[in-house]
């Protein structure tokens, strides 16, 4: 029996660390580095029958898999920029679909299924969940109202953060600059205006003890957190100096009540794997701030020892640790 790892060529030692617990599993490993498909890489579905799928070489149908391990995605990405940009991106368009389409209709377990990834992607969703299974979050507004901006400012005392929906980095003057969570200033409530072109979040300023990273594999909870107010880079976004962090972070258990309800959320999005940030305020809250999907979990495994690798392996292979299983 075969595992199915969706993934791409430069992604990094997870895929690896899974791996090498599922051949210890004694399960064959097939890998699909999706960027190199459709130039490198041939799949062909039958309505009712069988998938092959041909890596080099090597031809193997995907009939007899166990699971899907879906991680990153990436099709259409090496396809040559000398067939014109309008042809190109049709090309890219009818692959990345094609390729969606066949990972969703195979017929065994997947960590996790397409569209209940892709149904992680929306910041009020997720809210609204954790609200709904009884979590504490931040108060929040989504907006391109500049009145309400200045409202929601007014009732927390000029004590608020923004955020974007999207993780994205812009360029002046040719530099990357990620865009973090960052502090309201008050000069930047005169421009404020400038909302309406592009809707944006806002929230609470939130006094920190503690951030805390969970994830969730299956009916397991792993958390790790940092005293991220140490350093001022950290303070409100601790990713601002995400690398010089790494040894900083340590095991922590949640309380059992918020990983009752952290599985919860989870499971209502239909997933098996996700990532969970949390903030623990200096008066005590456990306040929910989002999840991911997609969250990388190396560092948690690789610098704080939580053994998420392992979990994942068992996951893949193992209905007794799933989601509603407990």
């Amino acid at each position: 029996m075969s595992v199915l790892i969706i993934t791409r060529s430069v992604d990094n030692d997870s895929v690896k660390l899974v791996s090498e617990h599922l051949f210890k599993m004694g399960k064959r490993v097939i890998r699909l580095d999706t960027d190199w498909y459709p130039t490198h890489i041939k799949i062909t579905g039958t309505t009712g029958g069988s998938t092959r799928i041909t890596i080099g070489d090597e031809s193997t149908t995907l009939d007899d898999l166990d699971s899907v391990w879906y991680r990153r995605f990436h099709a259409g990405g090496n396809l040559p920029h000398d067939l014109g940009q309008e042809y190109r991106e049709v090309c890219v368009h009818e692959s990345r679909r094609t390729l969606y389409g066949t990972i969703a209709a195979l017929p065994c377990f997947q960590l996790d299924p397409l569209q209940c990834v892709r149904g992680t992607d929306h910041k009020e969703l997720q809210l609204s969940r954790a609200l709904h299974h009884g979590m504490d979050v931040p108060r929040t507004i989504f907006t391109n109202d500049a009145d309400a901006v200045r409202e929601f400012y007014h009732q927390e005392g000029g004590e608020i953060v923004t955020k974007m929906q999207s993780s994205f980095a812009v360029y002046p003057d040719g530099e990357e600059q990620v865009v973090f969570t960052s502090k309201v200033k008050a000069e930047q409530m005169e421009e404020i205006e400038n909302i309406k072109y592009a809707p944006m979040i806002f929230q609470e300023f939130l006094p920190k003890k503690l951030d805390i990273r969970s994830t969730v594999v299956g009916n397991r909870v792993f958390s790790a957190a940092i005293d991220s107010q140490k350093s001022s880079l950290t303070e409100v976004d601790w990713r601002r100096d995400g690398a010089n962090t790494l040894s900083n972070w340590f095991p922590y258990q949640l309380p059992e009540e918020i990983e009752k309800k952290l599985l919860a959320v989870v499971a209502d999005f239909g997933l098996n794997y996700a990532a969970a940030d949390f903030v623990l305020t200096r008066d005590d809250r456990m306040v929910f701030l989002e999840i991911n999907a997609g969250g990388e979990w190396l560092w948690m495994s690789s610098h704080v020892g939580l053994p998420i690798d392992e979990a994942l392996a068992e996951a893949l292979t193992d209905p007794s640790v799933r989601s509603g299983s407990r």
